[in-house]
């Protein structure tokens, strides 16, 4: 079972690992429609969880395009370009940003697990610039809960989840917890 968030409780299951992959499957499919295949695309995963996303998206672009060169990916870690360091924590966590291409000219698939507030995609187009200037880049997340605070809108989304604020989404990987799964959290009171 997925690790517990202190001050939260199950709600519902959102999503199993059939839907997951499901899910990522058709954002494969619509990333590679939206490009015309494959040339220039690069996948770019903001850490944590949105880089094994960007792994599963890879693998499944390549069996959606067969025959095309493999899909460059990276790891963007945007610790120092968040606006609410002061709020999480005084010395974030550094995990790392691995993004061994040229961003400059490319068009960049960032990939995240939940699109929120709108405050991580920022960040990460921060991020992004600090390395080059990209000819495009689109947003593909699993979920979109809402609730946005700057205006961004995902170019792809596995599911959109009506939420409050009071309410989680947390999306379970392998890599991290012991399954795969999307549930839903309520704050406890």
């Amino acid at each position: 079972m997925a690790e517990r968030i202190p001050g939260y409780r199950w709600k519902a299951n959102i999503m199993d690992e059939p839907s997951m992959s499901r899910a990522l499957m058709r954002i494969a499919h619509e990333i590679a429609e939206k490009n015309k295949g494959l040339e220039s695309i690069c996948l770019v995963g903001i850490r944590r969880r949105g880089v094994p996303l960007a792994l599963r998206l890879r693998a499944n672009l390549l069996s959606a395009e067969p025959g095309s060169l493999p899909v460059p990916i990276g790891a963007l870690d945007i610790s120092h370009y968040r606006d609410d360091l002061t709020e999480k924590t005084e010395l974030p966590e550094l995990t790392g940003t691995d993004i061994p291409f040229d961003v400059t000219g490319k068009r960049i698939v960032l990939v995240d697990d939940v699109l929120y507030t709108g405050r991580t995609v920022r960040a990460a187009i921060e991020g992004l610039f600090t390395l080059g200037r990209p000819a495009e880049v689109q947003l593909a997340v699993l979920v979109d809960r809402g609730h946005r605070e700057l205006p961004f809108k995902a170019d792809y989304v596995g599911k959109n989840i009506p939420t409050s604020r009071d309410e989680l989404v947390s999306v379970n990987l392998p890599e991290y917890d012991d399954e795969m799964s999307v549930t839903l959290l309520d704050r406890v009171r």
